[in-house]
């Protein structure tokens, strides 16, 4: 079922979320509905909270190219209390967007690399160490499971040049 989204100024957003203590079939239903509206959104990620729930957990679908050199979406994955550790040094780039805050894309710099701890729907924990694409698009929704909007990782003067939209958007989706 494809659930509707949180956007800006709504104050699930900015809530740390709680971990998940059981995996639950209401946590796996809730997990295959995210799957369901990423796909519909074309999107490469979202967070629970971005659909009303704040509970860790989030869905990513990994960007490849194929043997034609196009971009393809990879299979959905979930990713159930994650902890990020080992950021590297190394900083890179990358335009993003995200639902919650609609029509406004950054450059966010992040680390290049990332290791994450999570558990799959199947209970078992998996550990991986991330970069590119995967690494950011798993930092960008991990940031949201602990209250953070990409708005927080950009200068307080580009945010600053950003309010007369964000005005426009709490008054749009916030009546």
């Amino acid at each position: 079922m494809k659930l509707p989204l949180r956007y800006y100024n709504d104050p699930i957003l900015r809530k740390q979320a709680l971990p998940i203590e059981e995996i639950t079939p209401e946590i796996k239903k809730l997990a295959h509905d995210m799957i369901e509206t990423m796909i519909d959104l074309n999107a490469a990620g979202l967070a629970a909270p971005q659909i009303g729930k704040s509970v860790r957990l989030f869905v990513i679908r990994d960007e490849k190219l194929d043997a034609s050199g196009r971009v393809v979406s990879g299979s959905p994955e979930v990713f159930i209390n994650p902890h990020l550790s080992k950021p590297s040094k190394e900083k890179v780039g990358l335009t993003q967007g995200c639902f919650s805050i609609p029509g406004i894309y950054l450059e966010i710099i992040r680390p290049k690399t990332i290791h994450v701890r999570y558990q799959n729907l199947q209970g078992e924990w998996k550990e991986e160490l991330l970069d590119d694409f995967r690494a950011q698009v798993v930092m960008h929704e991990n940031d949201h499971i602990n209250g953070v909007l990409m708005i927080d990782r950009i200068p307080v003067n580009e945010r600053k040049k950003l309010e007369p939209q964000l005005i426009a958007m709490d008054r749009k989706y916030h009546k």
